[in-house]
């Protein structure tokens, strides 16, 4: 079950259903959407992707996924999940573009990057971001990840690999 979080100043919980709106809005930003996955997807595809968390990904206890809060509002979101590509756990995690500049998005990758290591026992984790995703590659490298390879996607488009481990932090 996905614990419960915090940090100075987030509390990353489970969603609760009423939070369905607010996520399809987070995503439909397309200064958000633009860096997750394949890019903006119609509002449907999210109202889809957020039920999934709940039948499918807490259902089945696959991994941790995060509704991000501040001050009592969605403010983002945040995920650590097996990725067989990478071979082992991705990160990911997004803030509403409200929260940019904050340093939140340092805090929370911080915090589930610590959940990796800690409660999960991790030794290493990854990331994938866009190459033109200046501003997470930045806070990524604060937090100790790595350049380990770059993936020229069908477009064209270079997603940048990045891996931290436990050791080297």
């Amino acid at each position: 079950m996905t614990p419960t979080l915090r940090t100075a100043r987030l509390l990353l919980e489970p969603y609760r259903r009423e939070d369905e709106d607010d996520f399809v809005a987070l995503f439909l930003d397309e200064r958000v959407s633009r860096w997750m996955g394949d890019g903006p997807e119609p509002e449907a595809a999210y109202r889809a992707l957020f039920g999934r968390v709940f039948t499918k990904v807490y259902a089945r206890e696959l991994f941790d996924v995060w509704a991000v809060r501040q001050d009592g509002n969605l403010v983002g979101h945040a995920e650590i999940k097996p990725n067989e590509e990478l071979g082992g756990h991705e990160i990911v995690y997004a803030l509403a573009p409200g929260a940019w500049g904050s340093g939140l998005g340092r805090e929370l990758a911080a915090a589930v990057v610590a959940h990796g290591f800690g409660a999960l026992g991790l030794t290493e984790v990854h990331a994938t971001v866009a190459e033109p995703n200046t501003a997470s590659l930045a806070v990524l490298r604060k937090l100790g990840f790595a350049h380990v390879r770059d993936v020229t996607e069908d477009d064209g488009s270079v997603t940048r690999v990045l891996t931290c481990r436990d050791a080297d932090r």
